[in-house]
């Protein structure tokens, strides 16, 4: 029987004080949000447990559980107020606005982070799709340079205590300036896997000319979108945007979350490959996150 996602993950504290710390050991879900669609790209349906097949580096791993994608979504969009941004400022506030519009549900939430020089929660979690765009429209000439992925870093802390399928939304070209040196793309893209948190991209700041565009820039943010099992789009029109919009919004209600319990030789802190396959559909095609790292104890 499929059940609803909580999004949450089972966590049995056991403290003990070390020193002034507190060290935590923990028993840690890790919940696979997974899209399958056929070879014309429509989604598959009514798929049971015993559909999957689950390899953790390569060995089939038991499956806990099964659940729909019917549990709400929390999300921050980090929005690109940096100076980078100044030519195609129009259309990344007319992405952002059609993203609220088009992807949020009533039981969903969201949060927006100015992103330039330096990162700010410009509006707090909430239901509210005006108060949203209104954020959004209110947003002063960009200037300053890009800590990108010092947002990602933020906006990873701000949404782990929320329950429901955290979601972090980028709406830049991808370009990353002045982060912390100890923020950079392989931190970035460690912490991810490390946070049960989806990563969809909506790639602002492309050029006609393919020779001036960020292609390094891109690939990084792909690369976060399929490490996360979220998804990156590169629109070049509003038609574009409707597409990607409805293709994100049709993902998060048509996924299935995947529940695995990594034994303990897998809670090392070390990086761990998943795959996923539907065995009954051979062609189909299955989206998920490409990977998991368990930290052995996290400090309060």
């Amino acid at each position: 029987m499929i059940k609803p996602a909580t999004g949450q993950s089972n966590t049995n504290d056991n403290s003990t004080e070390a020193g002034d710390e507190v060290v935590r050991v923990t028993s840690h879900l890790v919940p696979v949000p997974t899209t399958v669609v056929d070879t014309r790209g429509v989604a598959i349906m009514n798929l049971r447990l015993e559909d999957f097949e689950l390899s953790v580096d390569g060995q089939p791993k038991p499956i806990s559980d099964i659940a729909r994608a019917e549990s709400p979504v929390r999300m921050a969009m980090l929005f690109d107020n940096s100076g980078s941004l100044d030519a195609s400022r129009d259309f990344e506030k007319r992405a952002a606005v059609r993203f609220f519009r088009n992807v949020m549900r009533p039981a969903d939430q969201a949060a927006i982070y100015s992103v330039s020089t330096n990162i700010e929660l410009s509006q707090p979690m909430t239901s509210n799709v005006a108060l949203l765009e209104q954020t959004i429209q209110s947003f002063a000439k960009p200037e300053g340079a890009t800590s990108l992925y010092d947002g990602i870093f933020m906006a990873l802390t701000y949404v782990k205590p929320f329950p429901g399928r955290r979601v972090i939304v980028i709406v830049s070209d991808g370009r990353d300036t002045t982060s912390r040196y100890d923020h950079d793309f392989e931190a970035t893209l460690q912490r991810l896997s490390a946070d049960e948190c989806q990563v969809y991209v909506v790639q602002t700041g492309v050029y006609d000319n393919a020779n001036v565009r960020d292609l390094a820039a891109e690939r990084r943010m792909q690369e976060f979108a399929a490490q996360t099992g979220g998804a990156a789009y590169i629109p070049k029109s509003v038609d574009d945007l409707d597409n990607a919009f409805a293709q994100i919004s049709a993902d998060l209600a048509q996924q299935y979350i995947l529940s695995y319990y990594p034994a303990s030789d897998k809670r090392d802190g070390k990086y761990h490959l998943i795959s996923v396959r539907v065995k009954p559909q051979p062609n189909a095609r299955v989206r998920s996150r490409k990977g998991f790292l368990v930290k052995v104890s996290d400090r309060a």
